[in-house]
């Protein structure tokens, strides 16, 4: 076969610097989403899926196959966080680290349910990134 094929579907997790809600602004979060999709789809990692609260963010995307993660959550945070600024949101930034989780194909279902749902989630829970990840993999273990 001469050409090479690729269908890692990947979950990132990302947050803003110190949890600051600096995306409480829903209009602005969804431009922000929106954003983050289209540097996704530069970087021939389309996205299924972007979604989030007022402090972080949630991605399902396809890692293109000549990307690694570390690579796309550069491009993602850098370029994000500099549009940010040129909205109004003059002191944006990322934190440092990040989630980055392999989704099979037989999960995207409900992984794309759970980023749809995420404000309601965060309404009732809190907003702590460790119960998103627990939460997550307690659904996708015994579904």
């Amino acid at each position: 076969m001469s050409q090479s094929l690729a269908n890692i579907l990947t979950h990132l997790i990302f947050s803003t610097k110190n949890r600051e809600p600096l995306l409480a602004d829903k209009d602005l979060r969804q431009r922000a989403h929106a954003y983050l999709a289209a540097v996704l789809k530069d970087l021939r990692c389309p996205a299924l899926i972007v979604g989030g609260v007022a402090d972080h963010v949630h991605i399902l995307c396809q890692l293109g196959k000549t990307q690694s993660v570390s690579v796309v959550m550069e491009h993602l945070k850098t370029s994000s966080s500099k549009w940010l600024k040129t909205q109004g949101v003059r002191t944006f930034s990322w934190q440092r680290g990040y989630g980055a989780f392999s989704v099979s194909q037989s999960n995207v279902a409900s992984v794309v349910s759970y980023i749809e749902k995420q404000e309601e989630h965060h309404r009732t829970d809190g907003s702590m990134i460790a119960a998103d990840i627990l939460e997550l993999e307690v659904c996708l273990l015994f579904q």
